[in-house]
Protein backbone atom coordinates (compact mmCIF):
# COMPACT_ATOMS: atom_id res chain seq x y z
CA UNK A 1 0.00 0.00 0.00
CA UNK A 2 2.85 2.26 0.98
CA UNK A 3 4.36 1.84 -2.36
CA UNK A 4 1.01 2.20 -4.26
CA UNK A 5 0.85 5.89 -2.84
CA UNK A 6 4.86 6.74 -3.05
CA UNK A 7 5.62 4.94 -5.74
CA UNK A 8 8.67 7.51 -6.32
CA UNK A 9 12.10 7.10 -4.56
CA UNK A 10 13.25 10.45 -2.33
CA UNK A 11 15.68 11.47 -5.18
CA UNK A 12 13.82 11.24 -7.35
CA UNK A 13 10.93 13.44 -5.64
CA UNK A 14 13.62 16.10 -5.10
CA UNK A 15 14.34 16.25 -8.53
CA UNK A 16 10.56 16.96 -9.26
CA UNK A 17 10.62 19.70 -5.94
CA UNK A 18 13.79 21.66 -7.38
CA UNK A 19 12.29 21.33 -11.08
CA UNK A 20 8.56 22.48 -9.83
CA UNK A 21 10.54 25.60 -7.69
CA UNK A 22 12.44 26.10 -10.51
CA UNK A 23 9.26 26.38 -12.98
CA UNK A 24 7.27 28.62 -10.06
CA UNK A 25 10.57 30.76 -9.88
CA UNK A 26 11.08 31.00 -13.50
CA UNK A 27 6.88 32.14 -13.97
CA UNK A 28 7.25 35.06 -11.19
CA UNK A 29 10.47 36.76 -12.91
CA UNK A 30 8.40 36.61 -16.00
CA UNK A 31 5.50 37.85 -14.21
CA UNK A 32 7.68 40.22 -12.46
CA UNK A 33 9.39 41.44 -16.33
CA UNK A 34 6.14 42.01 -17.57
CA UNK A 35 5.10 44.32 -14.07
CA UNK A 36 8.58 46.47 -14.98
CA UNK A 37 7.63 46.84 -18.35
CA UNK A 38 4.52 48.06 -18.01
CA UNK A 39 5.32 50.73 -15.31
CA UNK A 40 8.24 51.90 -17.38
CA UNK A 41 6.16 52.25 -20.34
CA UNK A 42 4.02 54.45 -18.27
CA UNK A 43 6.73 56.53 -16.93
CA UNK A 44 8.70 56.89 -20.44
CA UNK A 45 5.68 58.19 -21.55
CA UNK A 46 5.20 60.73 -18.68
CA UNK A 47 8.52 61.92 -18.90
CA UNK A 48 8.21 62.11 -22.59
CA UNK A 49 5.05 64.39 -21.98
CA UNK A 50 6.96 66.32 -19.48
CA UNK A 51 9.79 66.98 -22.07
CA UNK A 52 7.50 67.73 -25.23
CA UNK A 53 5.60 70.68 -23.00
CA UNK A 54 9.18 71.64 -22.11
CA UNK A 55 8.91 71.45 -18.45
CA UNK A 56 12.30 72.03 -16.87
CA UNK A 57 13.14 72.27 -12.78
CA UNK A 58 13.25 76.28 -12.84
CA UNK A 59 10.33 77.43 -14.39
CA UNK A 60 8.36 74.31 -14.03
CA UNK A 61 8.50 73.21 -10.47
CA UNK A 62 5.09 74.63 -9.60
CA UNK A 63 3.12 72.19 -12.55
CA UNK A 64 4.94 69.29 -11.77
CA UNK A 65 4.65 69.48 -8.10
CA UNK A 66 0.77 69.39 -8.45
CA UNK A 67 0.54 67.82 -11.19
CA UNK A 68 2.29 64.95 -8.49
CA UNK A 69 -0.45 66.00 -6.00
CA UNK A 70 -3.33 65.19 -8.81
CA UNK A 71 -1.47 61.94 -9.56
CA UNK A 72 -0.70 60.49 -6.04
CA UNK A 73 -4.66 61.07 -5.64
CA UNK A 74 -5.59 58.80 -8.32
CA UNK A 75 -2.88 56.32 -8.17
CA UNK A 76 -1.64 56.55 -4.46
CA UNK A 77 0.57 53.68 -4.12
CA UNK A 78 2.77 54.60 -8.14
CA UNK A 79 5.20 56.52 -6.44
CA UNK A 80 4.23 60.19 -8.68
CA UNK A 81 5.94 62.49 -6.37
CA UNK A 82 7.64 65.50 -8.01
CA UNK A 83 11.47 64.11 -8.34
CA UNK A 84 9.99 61.10 -9.59
CA UNK A 85 8.46 62.64 -12.07
CA UNK A 86 11.62 64.21 -12.72
CA UNK A 87 13.40 60.75 -12.61
CA UNK A 88 11.00 60.36 -15.99
CA UNK A 89 11.73 62.59 -17.77
CA UNK A 90 15.53 61.63 -17.00
CA UNK A 91 14.99 58.33 -17.77
CA UNK A 92 13.04 59.35 -21.46
CA UNK A 93 15.88 61.86 -22.37
CA UNK A 94 18.55 59.34 -21.17
CA UNK A 95 17.27 56.32 -23.98
CA UNK A 96 15.26 57.79 -26.62
CA UNK A 97 17.81 57.91 -28.96
CA UNK A 98 19.39 54.65 -27.77
CA UNK A 99 19.42 51.56 -29.89
CA UNK A 100 16.25 49.41 -29.71
CA UNK A 101 17.95 46.51 -28.03
CA UNK A 102 19.22 49.09 -24.99
CA UNK A 103 15.56 50.77 -24.62
CA UNK A 104 13.95 46.96 -24.32
CA UNK A 105 16.56 45.93 -21.26
CA UNK A 106 15.72 48.91 -19.26
CA UNK A 107 12.42 48.00 -19.70
CA UNK A 108 12.30 45.13 -18.06
CA UNK A 109 14.20 46.60 -14.75
CA UNK A 110 12.90 47.54 -12.03
CA UNK A 111 12.96 51.16 -11.83
CA UNK A 112 15.04 51.60 -8.95
CA UNK A 113 17.66 49.68 -11.12
CA UNK A 114 17.46 52.33 -14.20
CA UNK A 115 18.11 55.41 -11.70
CA UNK A 116 21.20 53.75 -10.55
CA UNK A 117 22.37 53.37 -13.86
CA UNK A 118 21.30 56.86 -14.97
CA UNK A 119 22.85 58.09 -11.82
CA UNK A 120 26.11 56.86 -12.48
CA UNK A 121 26.62 57.58 -16.46
CA UNK A 122 26.80 54.29 -17.53
CA UNK A 123 27.27 54.20 -21.06
CA UNK A 124 24.77 51.97 -23.48
CA UNK A 125 27.11 49.06 -24.03
CA UNK A 126 27.43 48.72 -20.04
CA UNK A 127 23.74 49.54 -19.41
CA UNK A 128 23.65 46.26 -21.63
CA UNK A 129 26.09 44.64 -19.72
CA UNK A 130 24.80 44.85 -16.58
CA UNK A 131 20.79 44.64 -17.33
CA UNK A 132 22.15 40.83 -18.67
CA UNK A 133 23.41 40.15 -15.57
CA UNK A 134 20.93 41.48 -13.27
CA UNK A 135 18.26 39.30 -15.35
CA UNK A 136 20.61 36.04 -15.72
CA UNK A 137 21.47 36.28 -11.53
CA UNK A 138 18.88 38.27 -10.31
CA UNK A 139 20.92 40.92 -9.02
CA UNK A 140 18.79 43.18 -6.75
CA UNK A 141 19.96 47.15 -6.54
CA UNK A 142 22.39 46.44 -3.70
CA UNK A 143 24.32 43.88 -5.95
CA UNK A 144 23.72 45.71 -8.98
CA UNK A 145 25.58 48.72 -7.15
CA UNK A 146 28.73 46.80 -6.18
CA UNK A 147 29.00 45.41 -9.34
CA UNK A 148 29.52 49.01 -11.03
CA UNK A 149 31.74 50.15 -8.19
CA UNK A 150 33.75 46.64 -8.89
CA UNK A 151 33.65 47.46 -12.52
CA UNK A 152 32.51 44.25 -14.02
CA UNK A 153 31.98 45.83 -17.30
CA UNK A 154 35.92 46.66 -17.47
CA UNK A 155 36.59 43.23 -16.08
CA UNK A 156 34.18 41.28 -18.21
CA UNK A 157 36.77 39.08 -20.30
CA UNK A 158 38.33 37.88 -16.80
CA UNK A 159 34.79 37.69 -14.60
CA UNK A 160 32.12 36.11 -17.51
CA UNK A 161 31.08 33.05 -16.40
CA UNK A 162 31.39 29.70 -17.82
CA UNK A 163 28.97 27.83 -16.62
CA UNK A 164 25.07 27.28 -16.85
CA UNK A 165 24.14 28.13 -13.25
CA UNK A 166 21.94 30.82 -14.20
CA UNK A 167 19.58 28.26 -15.91
CA UNK A 168 20.39 25.07 -13.50
CA UNK A 169 20.48 25.86 -9.83
CA UNK A 170 17.91 28.07 -7.81
CA UNK A 171 18.61 31.84 -7.67
CA UNK A 172 19.85 31.94 -4.36
CA UNK A 173 22.40 29.53 -5.07
CA UNK A 174 23.22 30.94 -8.65
CA UNK A 175 25.04 33.94 -6.55
CA UNK A 176 26.75 32.05 -4.04
CA UNK A 177 28.48 29.29 -6.64
CA UNK A 178 29.61 32.07 -8.86
CA UNK A 179 31.16 33.74 -6.08
CA UNK A 180 32.72 30.05 -4.91
CA UNK A 181 33.88 29.20 -8.72
CA UNK A 182 36.74 31.15 -10.41
CA UNK A 183 36.73 31.61 -14.60
CA UNK A 184 40.65 30.57 -13.87
CA UNK A 185 42.87 28.83 -11.70
CA UNK A 186 46.57 29.27 -10.37
CA UNK A 187 48.60 26.00 -10.62
CA UNK A 188 51.82 27.49 -10.44
CA UNK A 189 52.72 25.76 -6.91
CA UNK A 190 53.05 22.36 -8.68
CA UNK A 191 56.02 23.31 -10.45
CA UNK A 192 55.42 21.81 -13.52
CA UNK A 193 57.63 22.38 -16.16
CA UNK A 194 57.43 19.90 -18.97
CA UNK A 195 54.13 18.31 -20.26
CA UNK A 196 52.69 16.53 -18.32
CA UNK A 197 49.34 13.88 -18.48
CA UNK A 198 46.19 14.15 -16.76
CA UNK A 199 47.43 11.27 -14.05
CA UNK A 200 50.56 12.90 -13.69
CA UNK A 201 48.46 16.43 -12.79
CA UNK A 202 46.02 14.52 -10.70
CA UNK A 203 48.95 13.34 -8.51
CA UNK A 204 50.71 16.29 -8.29
CA UNK A 205 47.36 17.61 -6.89
CA UNK A 206 47.21 15.10 -4.62
CA UNK A 207 50.79 15.22 -3.04
CA UNK A 208 49.48 19.23 -2.16
CA UNK A 209 46.21 18.80 -1.38
CA UNK A 210 46.36 21.50 0.96
CA UNK A 211 47.35 24.12 -1.46
CA UNK A 212 45.25 23.23 -3.93
CA UNK A 213 42.27 23.35 -1.33
CA UNK A 214 43.55 26.98 -0.66
CA UNK A 215 43.52 27.87 -4.52
CA UNK A 216 39.95 26.41 -4.16
CA UNK A 217 38.75 28.50 -1.72
CA UNK A 218 37.12 28.50 1.63
CA UNK A 219 34.87 25.46 2.35
CA UNK A 220 35.73 22.77 0.16
CA UNK A 221 36.20 19.65 2.22
CA UNK A 222 38.44 17.08 -0.26
CA UNK A 223 36.52 13.45 -0.39
CA UNK A 224 38.82 11.47 -2.49
CA UNK A 225 40.54 11.24 -5.95
CA UNK A 226 39.74 8.44 -8.49
CA UNK A 227 36.19 8.29 -7.18
CA UNK A 228 34.56 5.09 -8.44
CA UNK A 229 30.53 5.39 -9.28
CA UNK A 230 29.24 2.40 -10.15
CA UNK A 231 25.64 1.82 -11.26
CA UNK A 232 24.12 -0.67 -14.35
CA UNK A 233 27.19 -3.10 -14.06
CA UNK A 234 29.15 -0.63 -15.17
CA UNK A 235 31.75 1.44 -13.24
CA UNK A 236 32.91 5.43 -13.82
CA UNK A 237 35.40 7.54 -12.16
CA UNK A 238 35.65 11.18 -11.10
CA UNK A 239 38.98 12.67 -11.17
CA UNK A 240 38.69 14.52 -8.15
CA UNK A 241 35.42 14.23 -5.28
CA UNK A 242 35.00 17.30 -3.38
CA UNK A 243 31.86 18.52 -0.53
CA UNK A 244 31.14 22.35 0.15
CA UNK A 245 30.30 22.83 3.24
CA UNK A 246 28.50 26.45 2.20
CA UNK A 247 26.62 25.45 -0.80
CA UNK A 248 25.74 21.96 0.82
CA UNK A 249 26.55 19.96 -2.77
CA UNK A 250 29.17 17.37 -4.34
CA UNK A 251 31.67 19.09 -6.35
CA UNK A 252 33.35 17.07 -8.93
CA UNK A 253 36.24 17.93 -10.74
CA UNK A 254 37.36 16.44 -14.37
CA UNK A 255 40.80 17.25 -14.92
CA UNK A 256 42.19 17.95 -18.83
CA UNK A 257 45.46 19.06 -19.89
CA UNK A 258 44.17 20.26 -22.78
CA UNK A 259 41.98 22.58 -24.66
CA UNK A 260 38.37 22.24 -23.49
CA UNK A 261 36.02 20.24 -26.02
CA UNK A 262 32.13 19.84 -25.80
CA UNK A 263 32.09 16.15 -25.35
CA UNK A 264 33.82 16.96 -21.87
CA UNK A 265 30.34 18.59 -20.56
CA UNK A 266 28.43 15.26 -21.61
CA UNK A 267 30.51 13.04 -19.47
CA UNK A 268 30.14 15.47 -16.47
CA UNK A 269 26.71 15.49 -16.81
CA UNK A 270 26.65 12.07 -16.45
CA UNK A 271 29.01 11.84 -13.38
CA UNK A 272 26.32 14.78 -12.13
CA UNK A 273 23.24 12.31 -12.89
CA UNK A 274 25.02 9.67 -11.15
CA UNK A 275 26.78 11.41 -7.69
CA UNK A 276 22.83 12.76 -7.22
CA UNK A 277 21.37 9.50 -7.81
CA UNK A 278 24.21 7.28 -5.76
CA UNK A 279 25.62 9.79 -3.38
CA UNK A 280 23.65 12.69 -2.78
CA UNK A 281 22.44 13.02 0.86
CA UNK A 282 19.59 13.94 2.45
CA UNK A 283 19.42 17.71 2.64
CA UNK A 284 22.05 18.25 0.13
CA UNK A 285 21.37 20.54 -2.66
CA UNK A 286 22.80 19.31 -6.88
CA UNK A 287 25.98 18.18 -7.57
CA UNK A 288 28.32 20.49 -9.69
CA UNK A 289 30.82 19.66 -11.90
CA UNK A 290 33.53 21.85 -12.83
CA UNK A 291 35.77 20.86 -15.92
CA UNK A 292 39.42 22.14 -14.98
CA UNK A 293 41.34 22.45 -19.09
CA UNK A 294 44.84 23.64 -19.89
CA UNK A 295 42.46 26.21 -22.17
CA UNK A 296 38.90 27.38 -23.08
CA UNK A 297 36.61 29.61 -25.70
CA UNK A 298 33.84 31.18 -24.17
CA UNK A 299 31.68 30.72 -26.95
CA UNK A 300 32.44 27.27 -27.19
CA UNK A 301 31.52 26.40 -23.56
CA UNK A 302 28.41 28.38 -23.67
CA UNK A 303 26.70 26.15 -26.81
CA UNK A 304 28.35 23.35 -24.64
CA UNK A 305 25.93 23.93 -21.67
CA UNK A 306 23.47 25.91 -22.98
CA UNK A 307 20.96 22.47 -22.94
CA UNK A 308 23.05 20.71 -20.05
CA UNK A 309 20.35 20.05 -17.48
CA UNK A 310 23.11 19.89 -14.61
CA UNK A 311 24.82 22.78 -12.94
CA UNK A 312 28.39 22.75 -14.87
CA UNK A 313 31.29 25.38 -14.86
CA UNK A 314 34.65 25.14 -16.98
CA UNK A 315 37.34 26.67 -15.51
CA UNK A 316 41.44 26.55 -17.03
CA UNK A 317 44.38 27.24 -15.23
CA UNK A 318 47.71 28.85 -15.20
CA UNK A 319 50.97 26.36 -14.63
CA UNK A 320 53.45 29.69 -14.36
CA UNK A 321 53.41 31.08 -11.25
CA UNK A 322 52.26 35.03 -12.12
CA UNK A 323 55.41 37.88 -11.96
CA UNK A 324 54.29 39.59 -8.88
CA UNK A 325 53.69 36.48 -6.98
CA UNK A 326 57.11 35.00 -8.70
CA UNK A 327 58.75 37.76 -7.38
CA UNK A 328 57.73 37.90 -4.18
CA UNK A 329 58.50 33.59 -3.65
CA UNK A 330 62.29 35.11 -5.05
CA UNK A 331 62.92 37.18 -2.58
CA UNK A 332 61.71 34.93 0.28
CA UNK A 333 64.11 32.38 -0.63
CA UNK A 334 67.24 35.40 -0.54
CA UNK A 335 66.19 36.21 2.54
CA UNK A 336 66.05 32.47 3.53
CA UNK A 337 69.51 31.73 2.03
CA UNK A 338 70.95 35.03 3.69
CA UNK A 339 69.51 34.06 7.30
CA UNK A 340 70.73 30.22 6.50
CA UNK A 341 74.33 31.53 5.97
CA UNK A 342 74.18 34.09 8.70
CA UNK A 343 73.62 31.18 10.95
CA UNK A 344 76.63 28.59 9.39
CA UNK A 345 78.84 31.64 9.66
CA UNK A 346 78.14 31.87 13.81
CA UNK A 347 77.99 28.55 14.19
CA UNK A 348 81.58 28.30 12.40
CA UNK A 349 83.00 30.59 14.37
CA UNK A 350 81.39 29.43 18.00
CA UNK A 351 83.40 26.10 16.75
CA UNK A 352 86.70 28.19 16.42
Amino acid sequence: MKDELWPIGLDEYNEILQRAVAVIDETRVTIARQVNTSISSAYWELGKLLNERKLESKHGSSVVRQLSADLKEHYPKMGFSPRNLWNMKSFYLRYRDADTKVQQSVALLPWGHNMLLISKNTTDDEVLFYANECFTKGWNRDLLLNAIKLDMYGNKPLMAPDNNFGKTLPIAQVLYANEVFRSTYNLGFLGVTNPILELELERRLLAKITTFLLELGKGFCFIGNQHVLEFNGKESKVDMLFYHRGLKCLIAIDLKIGQFIPEYAGKMNYYLSLLDRLERGEGDNRSIGIILCAEKDHVEVELALEDMGKPIGVADYQLIVPKKQLEAIVKDEIKAFKKENLNIESDGKQTE
